[in-house]
């Protein structure tokens, strides 16, 4: 057994300072400890794939992260593992807890994710090793982390068995409160207007860009795309997988890079797929990160099948969730209010109404997504 003092400070001289996760017992000595200590900074975000995004995104601000999951959890993080962190070659190091070890007793739902852990990383092209259960194992067990992530620029696991950390007491809680903060709310529907298409809205935020202060992520699907066809810039990314996860990541980004204001264009099917990072948003993004939401109400890139984002207002979803400024309307003026209002504290939102279909002949991008980030990190002077 190991304090967990032992291995975070270990951590911390390879450069790791940022923690995400969701808890699992076997953790939590782990957690409190990074919670208790004002100089490392801790996301409690709402799924495992949020927290493995997130994390993600910090890293691509220059912040190595580590990302903590339960392993019944493992599932939620498969997406943005296998779409995100292994094709747009992020490193992150996970430390997936071992419930229902083999021989272990455990709870029965913890049965058959306990069989496959392993084998279910290996799947994921994750190498993995068993989390360090003494302290002389610690500074061996980061630097064969730190070599394969330093090398191949994707994650790397260790798996944590039951009694591996000595317990923890938390004395803090890791959350601000924000319930005391002002929310500037505008909603405004003109009958009469004409829908706005994708292409006029993309064109007005690149307005509202410039490559040298920003870095504007497109959500997968016909967004990103049709991005990459308005203007192919250095500041932008193109998701092309891991739905749902573009805000999370622009989050990482945004707590990395106070200095930059990261946009995030959104979907309605994405944005209903990741609802839960609209609150860890609310609670721990500052006023540099801007949430927009075109909202077509169907599955655009897949034949226009319909979400059930016509019944749902986002706005008010950002707003419960603590954005400091929420803005809704189907008119293109929607988006040059929002660059220009002036905000003190607290993440803003804009959700849009807009046409669905896309342009003729919509290209894809011709940079791969590794090339892509290359580009972006040094545009942003950020590394691994």
């Amino acid at each position: 057994m190991i304090e967990a003092k032992e291995f975070v400070e270990a951590a911390r001289e390879l450069g790791f300072s940022r923690y995400t996760g969701v808890p699992c017992s076997f953790l939590t000595p782990f957690i409190n400890y990074v919670i208790n200590d004002d100089t490392l900074e801790y996301v409690s975000s709402a799924n495992e794939g949020d927290a493995l995004a997130t994390a993600a995104g910090a890293a691509i601000g220059g912040q190595r992260s580590v990302v903590m999951m339960q392993n019944s959890g493992l599932g939620n993080a498969v997406s943005p593992i296998t779409s995100l962190s292994y094709v747009f070659r992020i490193p992150n190091l996970i430390i997936s807890t071992h419930r229902g070890q083999p021989g272990v007793k455990d709870e029965p739902q913890h049965e058959l994710m306990g069989q496959i852990t392993k084998e279910l990383f290996d799947t994921m092209c994750v190498p993995w090793e068993i989390f360090p259960s003494k302290s002389e194992d610690i500074a061996p067990a980061l630097q064969r982390a730190d070599e394969y992530m330093q090398k191949e620029q994707r994650p790397y696991a260790f798996i944590m068995e039951k009694g591996t950390v000595a317990p923890q007491a938390l004395h803090k809680n890791p959350v601000q409160d924000i319930s005391q903060r002002k929310t500037y709310i505008r909603s405004s529907h003109n009958p009469d207007a004409a829908i706005i298409d994708r292409n006029k809205a993309l064109q007005r935020i690149i307005d509202h860009t410039p490559e040298e202060n920003t870095v504007l992520i497109a959500t997968t699907g016909f967004t990103g795309r049709e991005l990459f066809a308005v203007d192919d810039r250095p500041n932008q990314l193109y998701m092309v997988g891991s739905m749902g996860c573009a805000s999370s990541l622009g989050l990482g980004i945004a707590l990395a890079r106070p200095d930059l204001k990261v946009v995030v264009i959104d979907g309605d099917g994405a944005g209903l797929m990741r609802m839960g990072n609209f609150a860890t948003i609310g609670s721990y993004a500052g006023n540099n990160l801007v949430h927009i939401l075109l909202n077509n109400e169907v599955h655009d890139s897949t034949g226009a099948q319909a979400t059930v984002g016509g019944n749902i207002d986002f706005t008010k979803v950002a707003e419960a969730s603590g954005y400091s400024v929420c803005l809704s309307g189907n008119e293109i003026d929607i988006i040059d209010e929002l660059f220009t209002l002036e905000t003190q504290e607290g993440p803003v939102f804009a959700h849009i109404k807009i046409a669905s279909g896309t342009i003729e002949n919509l290209p894809r991008p011709d940079v791969i997504p590794n090339e892509v980030l290359t580009r972006l990190m040094k545009h942003i002077n950020s590394s691994f």
